[in-house]
């Protein structure tokens, strides 16, 4: 277990400093666009590479688990460009706590769509994430005239298509390899980022006349390769709810990234919002194991 709890944590971890990296991108002048679509197209490249080396079957469009792997990757393809769309308008420890809204998000999904009705604990622990988040986010201390709406709504909007894929994912493609599974997802997002963002920098010389093509290693690195691996090979040995539990570590690590890398101011009141928000997690997930 001491090893699965390991895994999944750098798995965590490698999620929550993305977002200062794409901020650290937007200073060197790069685009939305040429980070999303190099994001994808380097994990691309990278999980299907893995998945020829490692000599596993290969599940052409004609599978349908394979299939709906393709299509579901559309929604962490508008993942990417939602939440790297709310970091240029709010600082990146206030993005990660605007993505982290799919907790509450998913466990109504579920709801609506498998009929699972939360429990009271899980409805205390929506209402603790709402509460922190309002202190997390600044919403208390700075006022509703300090907040930018824009940012607001990009951020929610990634943590609803982020929703969709913790919802739909855990359903489909369970005859597919974790790493081959990955491969047609980042395969889906990187199809629908290329044609909302058509690779322009392939021939214009951004791409090899800037640094453009550095930025892409971090960012499909710890995006698109290291978390599938990491969270395929740890969960089933720390169980579903602690590796959601350990998974909430994404959130204080997006937080101290912004502090030490971007510089961004973090108040006493922020950091109590976001241990408010990680006891709700902790809270509603240790119900479910103890249940």
């Amino acid at each position: 277990m001491w090893k699965g709890i390991l895994l999944v944590l750098l798995g965590a971890c490698s999620f929550g400093i993305l977002s200062s990296i794409v901020k650290l991108g937007y200073q060197q002048g790069f685009t939305l666009g040429e980070l999303c679509s190099l994001q994808a197209g380097y994990g691309m490249v990278a999980l299907w590479l893995i998945h020829w080396i490692s000599g596993a079957a290969t599940y052409g469009l004609t599978s349908k688990d394979a299939r709906t792997c393709f299509i579901l990757g559309s929604s962490t393809g508008l993942v990417s460009i939602t939440y790297y769309q709310s970091v240029q308008y709010i600082p990146a420890s206030i993005g990660i706590i605007l993505l982290m809204q799919f907790t509450w998000m998913s466990m109504l999904a579920e709801w609506l769509i498998y009929k699972k009705k939360p429990t009271p604990t899980q409805w205390v622990a929506v209402a603790l994430i709402l509460a922190g988040t309002c202190l997390a986010g600044g919403l208390i201390s700075n006022g509703p005239a300090e907040i930018n709406l824009a940012g607001i709504g990009f951020g929610l909007l990634a943590a609803f298509f982020y929703t969709i894929f913790i919802v739909v994912s855990g359903r489909i493609g369970r005859s597919l390899t974790p790493v081959l599974k990955s491969a047609w997802i980042v395969t889906g997002a990187f199809v629908i980022i290329t044609l909302i963002f058509p690779p322009v920098y392939l021939f214009n010389g951004r791409f090899t006349e800037t640094s453009l093509w550095i930025w892409g290693l971090p960012l499909a690195l710890f995006g698109t390769v290291l978390p599938p691996f990491l969270f395929s090979k740890g969960m089933p040995q720390t169980g579903v709810s602690l590796g959601a539990i350990l998974s909430a570590a994404e959130l204080p690590v997006a937080t101290i990234a912004a502090m030490v890398l971007l510089h961004e101011k973090i108040t006493v009141v922020q950091v109590a919002g976001v241990i408010v928000i990680l006891g709700a997690i902790v809270m509603a997930n240790l119900r479910k194991k103890l249940s």
